[in-house]
């Protein structure tokens, strides 16, 4: 296997780190690589092995691109492209596993790939505690340090006996995420008018456990006397949503009937791949993530921190582990599965645009105190220096 050549402009790389990931590809619509690759663009005193199916173009000289993948999907056949690894761990300091630990993967990493003189970091988005027993997690996870992703995740390591775990936070790039105006483009393609009132849930169809919730909030809208058409346009509901298989096509479709079968599918645009994400964001007057579980989502989920650092309210369900970075000041918290007072929360800020303006920008400040890409890569800085001596 071909690797492309890279070198450092000007200085010695301090050491060689490898990011053990999905493809690292556009669209830039999925949490884990968009991390990976923004964090890799903002390391510059180490050489960082990216994982790739294709080369990308303008990265910094510090990043060397490694083709293991033949496409940016990671189904079971790109996965067992991952014993290529074999080929090139050697080339490297540090192994950084950035994939969401499973009892195959981690077998696979702990029997074939790593050998005993490698130094390893797992970065644990999400502990599928509904999955697995504790045994079961303790076996997966074999890293010189663990990074989580919350401290929830971190907490119930220590509880399990782990002592080398550290509680690092997702970082975004705040130049990319901030606010900013509707864009017309985007909404022109869409469909939509700068006068909207868009609210919109970059959330999934299967999972999560809010899309009928949603639904019922759109039928009590459209059906409430306070939203008569005015100075301020319609309102307008985006379910950006990917269709990652059969089980989120089925769903789709019944949203869509229900939906049509109410008279509202005039009222709701779907977007499954949004190639730019922030301006999804700034065309939004309004994020929803009023979810029932985060059952195989990450612990932060990115969506919900991008949308608060364009500057956008964001309303969330009251599910413990959204509570560790969500508070009153930031956002708009509704108890679980209560369609009414979902209802009631986006008929209040669509009315209040002062309130509106003073949650996003509490909101944006907040990530720029925890999530600030830069801050970051500061902090898995300082780890690396620490693991590689």
């Amino acid at each position: 296997m071909e690797i492309q050549n890279s070198c450092l402009a000007g200085r010695q790389a301090k050491f060689k780190i490898l990011f053990i990931t999905r493809p690292i590809a556009p669209p830039w619509d999925e949490a884990s690589k968009n991390f990976a690759y923004y964090l890799a663009r903002n390391l510059p005193d180490f050489k960082i092995g990216l994982l790739i199916n294709e080369n990308l173009k303008y990265l910094p000289d510090n990043i060397e691109q490694c083709p293991i993948y033949t496409s940016n999907k990671l189904n079971n056949y790109q996965k067992a492209r991952l014993l290529k690894l074999i080929s090139i761990r050697n080339k490297f300091d540090i192994l950084h596993i950035m994939l969401t630990p499973s009892k195959l993967n981690s077998f696979c990493f702990k029997n074939f790939v790593i050998k005993k003189n490698h130094k390893v970091i797992q970065t644990i988005a999400t502990l599928r505690k509904d999955l697995l027993s504790d045994s079961e997690i303790k076996k997966m996870l074999f890293g010189n340090l663990i990074v989580t992703y919350s401290d929830c995740a971190k907490n119930k390591l220590n509880s399990l006996g782990f002592k080398n775990v550290k509680r690092i936070y997702p970082g975004i790039d705040l130049d990319y995420y901030s606010p900013s105006h509707k864009n017309f483009r985007f909404l022109m393609n869409n469909n939509l008018r700068a006068e909207d009132f868009i609210v919109t849930y970059p959330g999934e169809y299967s999972r999560l456990g809010a899309i009928d919730d949603i639904v019922k909030v759109i039928k009590l809208l459209f059906n409430s006397p306070f939203l008569k058409r005015g100075a301020r346009g319609d309102l307008k509901f985006i379910l950006a949503c990917r269709v990652k298989n059969k089980k989120d096509a089925r769903k789709k479709e019944k949203v869509i009937k229900k939906l049509k079968k109410l008279n509202l599918l005039n009222k709701v645009i779907f977007i499954d791949t949004v190639p730019d994400m922030a301006k999804l964001y700034n065309s939004s007057d309004v994020i929803l993530f009023p979810v029932r579980d985060m059952k195989g989502k990450f612990d932060v989920p990115l969506a919900v921190i991008e949308a608060m650092a364009c500057g956008k309210p964001v309303i969330i369900s009251d599910i413990p582990v959204l509570q560790e970075f969500a508070n009153r000041q930031n956002s708009v918290i509704i108890k679980n599965g209560d369609a009414e007072k979902l209802s009631n929360a986006i008929l209040d800020l669509y009315q209040n645009k002062t309130k509106r303006e003073t949650i996003g920008k509490t909101a944006r400040k907040y990530t720029e105190e925890n999530f600030d890409i830069k801050k970051i890569a500061g902090e898995y800085q300082k780890i690396y220096e620490s693991l590689g001596k």
